[in-house]
């Protein structure tokens, strides 16, 4: 099979798809492997790696796309990539579809087949392939909000961790997952107090074994989101439904009962966000003040840290890659039952039923 790996085109995205080593397992494999120039160097991976490791070297993304019939990526295409898919190709990338009908329905109108990370689930239920991401993300949260509430920032002026003498700051972090999970322990790590909230009382007996005595384990409901919103300086949105649209937990007069220049960090973005004041940022341009409080949305987090984000990445993608390359799409469905939860959009039809709700959109059953 060739497999293609374009250069990352999203706005301050500086993660590739596939390692060197990657490339060398699949060419090793019998696959042709199609690699932009520069698309490893905004994670220190230079050209000459990827030809040392049999990969060979093309000049734009109409070439990979052109003759990839397995295209492998980090973010869901951009509209100009978009235009470059071809009826009978796979892609397989973060997609969050849900957050984005005119990516779903643009998509759904190529006729190819979309494999999304964030669906994959393991033999356990787990999703793999975002557990590497969520927990760059969950911990870089803490480092954005820490930025963000310096007083040049737009922020209360607040040291995270505080000093003797001065109280630390507040953190509210809302879902206790792997991103919220991370973002907690960072938190604790500084020194703030923490309130880790969740609806799964599993999951917080378990958290509440395992983390410092400077976390409080919550279980979360209106009133105690509501309460602990005025007492936060900082708050992290952690929350997911595995393919479909985040919740709201915060509305729009809710901010209302928080300090000015407290910061939001909505992890969430991705799957559209879960506060009602999120809208998509970018690391170039991160913030925006509503009723006095600082948002940070920006949707791909963990591209400003590309090379520890592409490690984390490749390690854990490589193993499907190689299915999908050596199976097809079909053939590694019907043998994967992981590949299969994957699978969002096939030659054109939607087949994931969360996204078809979260748009009203027909949804046909998968059967490779």
């Amino acid at each position: 099979m060739i497999v293609g790996v374009p250069r990352e085109t999203k706005r301050d995205e500086y993660r590739v798809a596939l390692l060197p080593v990657g490339a060398e397992e699949l060419v090793r494999s019998g696959h042709t492997v199609l690699v932009e120039r520069n698309a490893g160097a905004g994670s220190g991976l230079s050209d000459e790696a990827y030809e040392a490791a049999g990969a060979t070297l093309v000049d734009g993304p109409e070439e990979v796309f052109g003759r990839a019939e397995l295209v492998v990526k980090v973010k869901e295409p951009q509209p100009p990539e978009l235009a470059l898919i071809r009826r009978g190709q796979t892609l397989f990338t973060y997609f969050h579809f849900a957050a984005d009908r005119r990516l779903t329905e643009g998509f759904m109108a190529t006729g190819a087949t979309a494999v999304a990370y964030e669906t994959l689930r393991d033999d356990k239920g787990r999703l793999p392939l975002l557990v590497p991401m969520s927990e760059v993300a969950g911990r870089m949260s803490i480092q954005e909000g820490a930025k963000f509430l310096e007083r040049p920032q737009m922020g209360r002026g607040i040291l995270l961790g505080g000093v003797p003498g001065v109280a630390p700051a507040n953190v509210l972090v809302l879902g206790a997952g792997t991103v919220g999970a991370n973002a907690a322990k960072v938190a604790a790590g500084f020194g703030a107090n923490i309130a880790l909230l969740d609806t799964s009382l599993e999951r917080l007996r378990y958290l509440d074994d395992v983390t410092p005595p400077n976390i409080d384990c919550l279980y979360s409901d209106r009133h105690t989101i509501r309460e602990r919103l005025g007492w936060a300086d900082l708050v992290i949105g952690s929350v997911l439904i595995p393919g479909a649209r985040a919740p709201h937990l915060v509305e729009r007069n809710d901010l209302r009962l928080m300090k000015p220049g407290a910061v939001i960090i909505d992890v969430a973005i991705d799957q559209g966000g879960c506060v009602a004041t999120s809208r998509p940022t970018t690391h170039a341009d991160p913030t925006y003040v509503v009723d006095d409080v600082v948002h940070y949305c920006v949707t791909n987090m963990p591209g400003a840290v590309g090379r520890t984000s592409t490690y984390a990445l490749c390690n854990a993608t490589l193993p499907y890659v190689l299915d999908l390359a050596r199976e097809g799409v079909a053939t590694a469905a019907r043998l994967s039952p992981a590949i299969r939860s994957a699978v969002n959009v096939f030659e054109g039809r939607l087949v994931q039923p969360a996204v078809a709700a979260a748009f009203g959109l027909p949804c046909e059953a998968f059967h490779p």
